[in-house]
């Protein structure tokens, strides 16, 4: 089985995606070297740099949506919408899965990520 170890974002604005992501997980980057950063996220670590092929915002954001697990969507999501953050979707129970929630957001570049309740274990 593989282990996902990381997630990157490439960006035309690596300080202001880096600031940006220091308020939503409330913390500091992990390290910094030149225009990266990277911030340790549970089990995954978050990478944000600059690419020389991005330019602009993403042009189909939902094509891939990263998760970041929290007890409290509701709460989180108060927090992070308070930061002035663009909210896609307000906090939700899909009807698949009525125990759960889910909340989207886009970050400053345009690319979603979700707050949602922890999954459990899937079979």
């Amino acid at each position: 089985m593989l282990n996902l170890n990381s997630i990157m974002i490439g960006t035309s604005k690596p300080k202001k995606m880096s600031e940006f992501y220091e308020k939503v997980l409330g913390k500091k980057a992990d390290w910094q070297a030149g225009n990266w950063s990277g911030y340790q996220v549970g089990s995954t670590h978050l990478t944000i740099g600059e690419h020389s092929e991005v330019k602009g915002g993403a042009k189909e954001p939902q094509r891939i949506l990263f998760n970041f697990e929290t007890d409290d969507v509701k709460g989180e999501f108060e927090r992070i919408k308070g930061l002035g953050t663009k909210v896609i979707k307000e906090p939700y129970a899909p009807d698949e899965a009525p125990e759960m929630w889910i909340a989207t957001f886009a970050d400053p570049d345009g690319n979603y990520f979700q707050l949602m309740s922890p999954m459990g274990d899937i079979k």
